[in-house]
């Protein structure tokens, strides 16, 4: 069976759907989308274990350890079945469908894995290796209106702590216990447990930050406003970052979500900020200049 099929069963006996349009999820995102990402090796290491080997590392080094297990191929299987994420103009038929990860980013396999919270810098790299963007504000609130599963904010205590990898598996058990008392499966898209790495034309003005967004609560209303607060470096257990492919659809037809976000007609569907400035693309299309 087709491990998109797979999920659709699973799915059917919770009472889940898995498709947000009439045809399957593997029809309107194939699976072609994520072939970018490598294989991940029977020998990789599971969530709890970079819990523990990374426990004692620096924030740097951490940083570098992320980028190696998943440029590697180290996250879940079901990160790899995209979601189709639909955005219309209100008075024409004009229509852009994204295709997102379920989940946000994950290191270990489907019975034991970790969301990661990332730097930016990390994040852009990881998403131009894979064939990916990171959303803008627009997508993150779209993608939670098309949820199949709307998970509570849990904000932990504030500090120092936050950005220890300790804290990280602390909000992932969280994660879990929630999704667990909802009978939600692995693979349907999923929403409100971390705060969006997300594109703005904010960053022109302030290029040495990450702007961050979302955290919605059960209203629909973010937590978080979008911020561009932190440095780009910056990483908490809060964060998360949600990819979405660099191809998108319109009309049916695949076309670049990069050209899409620069052009004037399409833009404002999937921005609410209208065209995103050539600069912030160029950060998006993983620029070597992007960060020093």
């Amino acid at each position: 069976m087709a491990p998109w099929r797979s999920a659709l069963s699973l799915a059917a006996g919770f009472g889940w759907a898995l498709a947000t349009a009439d045809a399957p999820l593997a029809e309107v995102c194939p699976g072609a989308l994520a072939n970018a990402i490598p294989a991940r090796a029977a020998n990789a290491s599971a969530g709890s274990d970079f819990v523990q080997q990374s426990a004692e590392l620096s924030e740097a080094a951490r940083e570098i350890a992320i980028a190696e297990e998943l440029i590697a191929g180290n996250l879940p299987g079901f990160l790899r079945r995209l979601w189709p994420v639909t955005l219309a103009a209100p008075r024409d038929d004009l229509r852009v469908t994204i295709c997102v990860m379920p989940d946000y980013l994950a290191l270990g396999s489907d019975e034991d894995f970790l969301r990661l919270p990332m730097a930016l810098p990390t994040a852009i790299d990881i998403a131009e290796r894979f064939g990916f963007v990171l959303p803008t504000r627009r997508m993150v609130d779209a993608i939670y209106q098309e949820a199949e599963v709307r998970l509570r904010p849990q904000p932990l205590p504030p500090g120092e702590a936050m950005r220890s990898t300790a804290y990280f598996w602390r909000h992932q058990g969280a994660i879990q216990a929630q999704r667990a008392a909802l009978r939600a499966p692995l693979g349907v898209l999923i929403a409100g447990q971390k705060k969006d790495l997300v594109l703005t034309n904010r960053l022109l003005a302030k290029p040495d930050r990450v702007a961050i967004y979302g955290w919605h609560n059960r209203g629909g209303r973010p937590i978080q406003p979008l911020s561009t607060v932190h440095g780009a470096r910056y990483a908490d257990y809060s964060h998360g970052v949600r990819l979405v492919s660099a191809t998108a659809f319109v009309g049916g037809e695949p076309r670049s979500l990069l050209e899409v976000l620069e052009d004037r007609e399409l833009a404002p569907l999937v921005s609410d900020e209208g065209p995103i400035s050539p600069e912030v693309i160029r950060i998006a299309e993983g620029n070597p200049q992007r960060r020093r």
